[in-house]
Order: structure tokens, then sequence, then C-alpha cells
């Protein structure tokens, strides 16, 4: 079985995309990592402003959308991972973006 050697501290995101499907990083080391957007329910349910409102954080080692309280690191993006949130807290938080 063969796994990733990058590591995120390795690398650094310094752009982020969506379109309504999907959620594109591109990487200071020249790749560009792709990722469906349903792996990332708050994503999907944003606006397409909403997702353009997005700041790097820890020295580009993640993003924050500060609009949909949504944090995806560089090392998940890499190693593959969706969301862990529960569909409980999904729920909630789909409550309170509706009137």
């Amino acid at each position: 079985m063969s796994s990733s050697t990058t590591k995120a501290r390795d690398v650094a995101i310094i752009h982020v995309g969506t379109t309504d499907d999907t959620l594109t990083v591109d990487l200071s080391d020249g790749r560009s990592v792709s990722a469906p957007l349903g792996w990332y329910p708050r994503l999907a349910h944003a606006t397409e402003v909403e997702r353009r409102d997005w700041r790097l954080i820890a020295g580009g080692s993640g993003i924050h959308w500060p609009q949909l309280d949504e944090d995806i690191s560089v090392q998940s993006l890499l190693d593959g991972r969706p969301s862990t949130e529960s569909d409980r807290s999904l729920q909630k938080w789909l409550a309170k973006r509706t009137p």
C-alpha cells in the first residue's frame, strides 16, 4: 500500500477555487488538488459569494471560510479526507441559515 510522503509542512495553499461540484486548491509545490464539493457539506450548501470568501490560515496550511465557519487543512486534502461533521451538526447549521 502506498501513502503520500508529502506532509502539510512541506507545502502551502496559494489559491482556492470552487465550481458547483468541485473544490480545487493550488499548492506552493506546483500541484493542484481537487475534491468533490459534496465532501464538504457547508461548501456544497453555500452560495458562490460565500465560497469566494476564504482566508488562508496557519501560514497557508489551511483554509477558513468565515461566513460558513468551515476549515479545511492541506493535510486533509492531501490525505483525501472528507469533512467529519456529523449530520446533526450540519442540520443545526442549515436550520440557522433558513429564515
